[in-house]
């Protein structure tokens, strides 16, 4: 392919980070990367809004913490101004905003120090989503960032099959439970079970006790144990106690 040819089909790219020297890391891992085409940088928030304006990227690396403007501000007015928004990874330090970026719909989130290789990945994901047909976003979440290690992993909703409160925390149990060949997985989330509750389908996921969400098909069965005590039978034949106040609504569920 023609060096002309490759840079039409690159991401045209912003660099959004007011540190100058990880502005240059990146700068030198995208050099290496036929896939972007760097067209400008920006240190704060306001300029980058500007830039975007005027080059029309179709990714902006975007650093979370900035003054004024910061990273989730600038990503909410692109958001809001542009019809067709520039793909968004986030490349930061901090690791607890990875809540309020997967609600923005972010390609990645990508943590400092920044590792070429993790970077690499990112952009490859922003490069498979270019073109893809753009429906309607959903009010339902469909995927989550959790910190592992020193990175973050997206964790697809569909894989989580139950939610325990752990304070300030919450605590996802991934994987298929009926399978005892599968190794059990939990994560650590700083969200509230409320706050996660209200973002996940109830067509899907059932609260059965202030401190639990189950998955809908994880539930095998009901349990009267007496004196006005259920249990929600799970397919690993664990059960879980149901809290009065979510008693009614799990019964609908089955339909009594």
């Amino acid at each position: 392919m023609a060096e002309d040819e490759i840079e039409d089909t690159a991401l045209r790219t912003l660099i959004v980070d007011d540190e100058p020297l990880a502005v240059e890391r990146i700068q030198v891992i995208c050099a290496e990367l036929p896939s972007i085409n760097v067209v400008g940088t920006a240190s704060d928030g306001a300029a980058a809004l500007r830039l975007a304006d005027k080059l029309k990227p179709d990714l902006v690396l975007l650093d979370m913490t900035m003054p004024e403007l910061d990273g989730l501000g600038v990503a909410r007015a692109l958001a809001e101004k542009k019809a067709d928004p520039p793909a968004v990874i986030f490349v930061t330090a901090h690791d607890h905003f990875a809540v309020e970026a997967f609600e923005l719909e972010a390609i990645d989130y990508v943590l400092k120090p920044v590792a070429s290789d993790r970077l690499e990945r990112a952009i490859e994901r922003a490069v498979a989503r270019r073109g893809e047909r753009k429906e309607a976003p959903s009010k339902w979440l469909d995927e989550l960032w959790v910190p592992h290690r020193s990175e973050l992993l997206r964790i697809a909703v569909s894989e989580v099959h139950q939610i325990d409160a752990e304070r300030d925390y919450v605590r996802l149990h991934v994987g298929d439970p009926a399978n005892e060949n599968e190794p059990a997985r939990s994560y650590l989330l700083l969200q509230t079970i409320a706050g996660l509750e209200a973002r996940l389908d109830p067509e899907k996921f059932i609260r059965i006790h202030r401190s639990t969400i189950l998955r809908r098909d994880n539930i095998r069965g009901l349990r009267h144990d007496g004196l006005g005590v259920w249990s929600a039978e799970l397919m690993n034949g664990e059960a879980l106690r149901i809290g009065r106040t979510y008693l009614s609504k799990v019964k609908a569920m089955a339909g009594r």
